[in-house]
């Protein structure tokens, strides 16, 4: 019943029409029925779930208005067991993102002081619903200089930072995931400045094992919470990347995946390329505009 009155809420709101506008670009498939789904589904299978990921296209409309429309449902449904995290913002930007959230700073300050994303206003209406709901925030990513350390001169070069700079850090040394993923990686980096280094790699994997550790380490610290992780498609696709460095954290996680991009296959998927890649596919218009 809980649930019910919240998704009216949803539905009886000013936004009505452009929320019905919105809906006919993006469909939702669970991929082990093949079965096109609604919210309800995911929210549903969360009961019995610690996280779940929604691998996005950063620039995707119909994505950034449903990892709204999902992050609220669960609120509604499992209320303080919610935990939003996101790619988008930095763990050394946590305290300024907790100072927000908690009222301390306006978002003048907030918008200077923590290191937004260019598209911030994509993933403003879920900071705000956190912020008037207090629902916490997980900055997960590492900071971008320590990536981009990494990047220039190895993992290594990390060995050399600050006990200070190294707490906003995955354990070191971090695991590189070799396998699938890094074929993956490589294969998609082929051509791009720099890609015959493995630095690349590293980066990425550092990208990671950084999201990773911090969902993990939230959750050791916070039992029974469920955790809404919002990231790059690329980083969780086949439960790889920052899903399957979470994993070797702790195995014992139950992990759900949504894999949401753009496609031509919009009204008829191809299940041969895409049952892989998600627990859900969400696949949106591409003739949509996009947010950037």
């Amino acid at each position: 019943m809980k649930y019910f009155i919240g998704l009216c809420l949803l539905t009886f709101s000013p936004t009505t029409f452009a929320q019905e506008d919105m809906e006919r670009h993006y469909k939702i498939y669970d991929t082990r029925t093949k079965q096109m789904i609604t919210i309800d589904k995911i929210v549903a299978d969360m009961a019995d779930a610690d996280v779940l990921f929604f691998g996005e296209e950063h620039n995707d409309s119909a994505a950034h208005y449903l990892e709204n429309r999902i992050f609220r449902a669960l609120h509604v449904q499992y209320a303080d067991k919610v935990v939003l995290s996101m790619e988008m913002f930095e763990t050394d930007g946590q305290l300024g993102l907790n100072e927000y959230l908690n009222g301390f700073i306006n978002e003048d300050r907030f918008s200077r002081d923590v290191r937004l994303w260019s598209n911030y206003k994509d993933y403003r209406p879920m900071i705000e619903y956190a912020k008037q709901n207090k629902v916490p925030v997980i900055a997960a990513n590492p900071p971008r200089r320590y990536v981009n350390l990494v990047t220039r001169r190895g993992m290594r070069s990390l060995d050399s930072l600050s006990k200070d700079a190294k707490k906003f850090l995955p354990p070191l040394p971090y695991d590189t995931l070799s396998g699938r993923y890094r074929e993956k990686f490589m294969d998609i980096m082929k051509g791009s400045p720099g890609s015959s280094s493995q630095n690349i790699y590293y980066s990425q994997s550092l990208w990671d094992a950084g999201m990773a550790y911090s969902i993990y380490s939230f959750l050791k610290k916070n039992k029974r919470k469920k955790v809404f992780h919002c990231v790059g498609g690329f980083h969780t696709e086949e439960k790889l990347g920052t899903a399957a460095q979470l994993q070797m954290r702790n195995r014992k996680l139950k992990i759900l995946n949504i894999s949401s991009f753009r496609d031509v296959s919009f009204n008829n998927p191809d299940w041969e390329k895409f049952s892989s890649r998600g627990d859900y596919i969400i696949i949106t218009n591409p003739d949509l505009k996009k947010t950037f």
